[in-house]
């Protein structure tokens, strides 16, 4: 079935983005620091609304629909002519195009649209439904690593009683020690967020407290579920005691969280007495500007405002904008957290790379910065820091 091209990401504004600018934007390699694998089967409508709406954890009511949002609007217009539709084509009619599409041809159609070389790939989530990490850049054409989640980690080592409360500390430190040699890992990632929220005790526990919280925690019916700050301080000091990175969701996501518990600036006490080994704050929206100042503050710290940019659409350039405010640009990484429909991944890339045309173009044209300057921001961004975090 024939297939169409992207747009190009500056139609509507090329006047306002210096040519030179215009043109590696268009073409730079990104490296995508936090994603997730496109769905292994087909979906149906409900799923893919669902999976274009971050907060809800809800099915979408019957008298709206996900098309009609900030998101929807940018898969109409940006991923409407991939599938050899013209831009803003109808919802229905984008469903209706998109449905002829196995899982796989929709990725190969999408995702090498997305410009990424490396994709940095967290599989703890839902991870029997997407594809690994080397099936994702197989379909992409590009090359993947992997982030271990530390909790998925230290739940997987304390299922069915596979390891004992009393060995799970030196488990955990010897699990760690592996992924550090790995090749494919480049770094781990805490969900503290959706656990406990980030105003927790960061001290170092011992192991004795370690191995009381692990043995309350399997003694509870079901699958053990690491949701106790001790168990949680524990995996990420020995994450950077092992030379890891450490991502960190930070801010907007669904609404198992509390968002008033992820502002980072509640970080500060680990921060502050944690091994410097690389932190990224992930998402950071609305809480972007304090990631900024922690970046600013902390030479380990590191920030996107990745997943966002999908979910603003049009409006993203403004938080791109904002983003840039204080943070040296050395400390901001790009991502798209995309998961589930190759859509996410295309777009996290098409909106970042018109927003920082649009607001870099602007500082440009009034004299803030040449278009070299503005080139080599674009390129720390999209890659080069990511390459330098990670040890690529």
């Amino acid at each position: 079935m024939p297939v169409g091209e992207l747009q190009d990401v500056f139609d509507g504004v090329q006047a306002q983005v210096p040519e030179g600018l215009a043109d590696h934007l268009r073409t730079v390699a990104l490296v995508d620091h936090h994603v997730h694998g496109t769905f292994t089967e087909a979906v149906d409508r409900a799923t893919f609304e669902f999976s274009i709406n971050e907060g809800s954890n809800d099915p979408v009511p019957t008298w709206m629909t996900q098309f009609d949002s900030p998101l929807g609007l940018s898969i109409r217009r940006w991923c409407a002519p991939l599938l050899g539709l013209p831009p803003r084509a109808d919802g229905e009619v984008y469903w209706k195009r998109r449905c002829e599409f196995g899982p796989d041809e929709l990725a190969t159609t999408m995702l090498p649209a997305a410009g990424v070389s490396r994709w940095i790939v967290d599989t703890g989530f839902k991870g029997d439904r997407i594809t690994p990490h080397r099936r994702l850049a197989e379909l992409a054409g590009g090359q993947s690593s992997e982030i271990v989640r530390l909790e998925r980690l230290a739940e997987d080592l304390l299922v069915d009683g596979g390891t004992a409360a009393e060995d799970f500390p030196d488990a955990m430190r010897s699990a760690l020690a592996r992924a550090a040699v790995d090749p494919v890992v480049v770094g781990t990632k805490t969900i503290v967020a959706y656990r406990t929220g980030f105003d927790i005790d960061w001290s170092r526990p011992t192991d004795a407290d370690v191995v009381t919280r692990a043995r309350e925690l399997t003694a509870r019916p079901g699958p053990p579920r690491i949701d106790d700050p001790i168990l949680i301080a524990f995996g990420v000091h020995e994450a950077a005691a092992h030379q890891l990175p450490i991502q960190v969701h930070v801010g907007f996501g669904d609404r198992d969280l509390d968002l008033h518990r992820s502002d980072p600036l509640l970080l500060l006490p680990l921060l502050r007495t944690m091994p410097p080994v690389p932190v990224l704050l992930l998402h950071c929206y609305p809480f972007h500007r304090q990631a900024g100042y922690l970046a600013q503050a902390f030479d380990h710290v590191n920030f996107d405002v990745g997943l966002a940019i999908n979910y603003l659409g049009a409006r993203s350039t403004g938080l791109v904008a904002e983003a840039l405010d204080t943070a040296p640009f050395a400390k901001q990484l790009y991502s798209s957290d995309a998961f589930g429909p190759p859509e996410l991944h295309v777009l996290g890339s098409v909106l970042w790379r018109r927003a920082m045309g649009l607001v870099l173009g602007e500082w440009v044209r009034t004299g803030d910065c040449t278009e070299a300057d503005a080139i080599r921001i674009v390129d720390m961004i999209g890659m080069t820091n990511a390459q330098r975090v990670y040890g690529l």
